[in-house]
């Protein structure tokens, strides 16, 4: 193929346009998997997660995995935020059909077409204006980004962590300065 795949968003040859993940040699048929996809394109990761994870579908747990794998290679390898990445492209292709044969009337052989397919997941980073209109959406929900709440849990738990730990070593202390104390005055009766 010469020129650009557009249904990665790409209009300019060699152009990148986002981090992808893509599952090959799947066990499904493309056109089982397609309607799912269709269910997650351009929405932001988060609430692509959330529909997947409810969508009663075989496809559904494959495209899920799929969408993980995007996210972590576009943190890991580009340095990008999760909290800001969308589904910017997915896309089902087709695979190599496995042919199969069964035994019908007659001696004859019926082929049974085992079919595959190539699933591919584009994600990119969400513009400022779509970023602050879900970062809004969320504040009026009372839902703060799943990073921030969880920086939040482990920051107040290091502080109840570090209290705990100086109380444990005011009491030590204290019970150190008791038994010298006592054997101040033991010594000196």
């Amino acid at each position: 193929m010469t020129g650009p795949k557009l249904n990665e968003f790409s209009f300019v040859a060699g152009e990148k346009t986002g981090t992808k993940a893509v599952a090959r040699w799947v066990r499904m048929s493309a056109s089982k998997a397609r309607p799912v996809l269709d269910l997650i394109r351009n929405k932001d990761v988060q609430s692509a997660d959330e529909i997947l994870q409810f969508t009663n579908r075989e496809a559904a747990h494959v495209i899920r995995k799929l969408l993980a794998s995007a996210v972590a290679n576009a943190q890991n390898n580009d340095e990008l935020d999760p909290e800001t990445l969308y589904v910017k492209a997915c896309f089902a292709d087709e695979g190599p059909t496995l042919k199969r044969f069964r035994p019908r009337a007659r001696g004859r052989a019926g082929r049974i077409n085992k079919r595959t397919c190539h699933l591919t997941i584009v994600v990119g980073q969400l513009s400022d204006e779509r970023l602050a209109v879900l970062q809004a959406k969320n504040a009026s929900k009372g839902v703060s980004p799943a990073t921030a709440a969880r920086r939040a849990r482990v920051e107040r738990s290091r502080q109840r962590a570090a209290e705990s730990k100086n109380a444990d070593a005011d009491t030590s202390n204290n019970a150190a300065d008791a038994a010298a104390e006592s054997s101040e005055s033991v010594e000196e009766n």
